[in-house]
């Protein structure tokens, strides 16, 4: 298993992901109040100086208000456009800053997830085109909560390693593939894990874990990527919010 360092997001970055979906996941309301920047950077156990960065970008953005002597307030909802934007997952007693490492990267041919892969793409490539399979192990507060298993059309890169793959796939998928995800469809369950994934998340072989069969939709219409994630219930629960 390959356990290379994955290029990581600035840590200011981090945490305006992180606030950009609390705030759209309902946690604060447009023109409600965000604790002080003392308060919030002690929560995140962030120094203050990276907390203030991070509200700059979300208050450059549009979603935040800085009034000064009043503190910091929303100022509207997001309207998308969040790394972590469609990451379901948080810590039993709420939110949690996602990190993940990427494990191993390997050129597969998977007539099922080729079969996912083209099922509306069934015009332009030829069932049976490799994919790239992704394992990565994702974190909230540093803390170990779910293994991932995620493909996409081997067309994207004729080369990829631990080493050249982004934190964040969302991000990679932009900047290295030209595509984005726009939306997603999840199905949750509860499951037996591979092995694999067990081992990673230091538990007993053959543990049931909560299960996300996702396929999520690039801005092209497509299918572009098909992932599974086994969460563990006793460090993360999955958590879907609308307003």
């Amino acid at each position: 298993m390959i356990t290379s360092k994955p290029t990581r997001l600035p840590l200011y970055v981090q945490v305006s992901e992180l606030l950009h979906r609390e705030i759209a996941a309902g946690h604060w309301l447009a023109g409600e109040r965000l604790p002080t920047e003392s308060k919030l950077a002690q929560d995140l156990d962030v120094a203050v100086g990276t907390l203030r960065k991070a509200l700059t970008v979300l208050e450059e953005d549009g979603l935040l208000e800085r009034r000064q002597g009043s503190g910091t307030y929303v100022k509207k909802p997001p309207e998308g456009g969040a790394i972590y934007q469609f990451f379901r997952l948080e810590l039993l007693d709420g939110g949690g800053m996602p990190t993940a490492k990427t494990l191993s990267v390997e050129l597969t041919n998977n007539e099922n997830v080729a079969s996912i892969l083209d099922s509306e793409n069934v015009n332009e490539m030829p069932m049976g085109q490799p994919q790239w399979q992704i394992k990565r192990l994702r974190y909230l507060n540093r803390t170990p909560v779910a293994a991932e298993e995620i493909w996409f059309e081997g067309k994207h890169s004729n080369s990829l390693t631990t080493e050249n793959m982004h934190e964040s796939l969302y991000m990679h998928y932009r900047e290295e593939f030209n595509f984005w995800i726009t939306h997603v469809a999840d199905e949750v369950s509860c499951e037996v894990a591979p092995d694999w994934a067990c081992e990673t998340l230091n538990l007993p072989k053959g543990s049931v874990l909560g299960w996300v069969k996702r396929r999520g939709w690039s801005n092209n219409g497509k299918v572009a990527e098909f992932s599974q994630t086994w969460f563990n219930p006793s460090a993360c629960r999955y958590m879907a919010r609308w307003s």
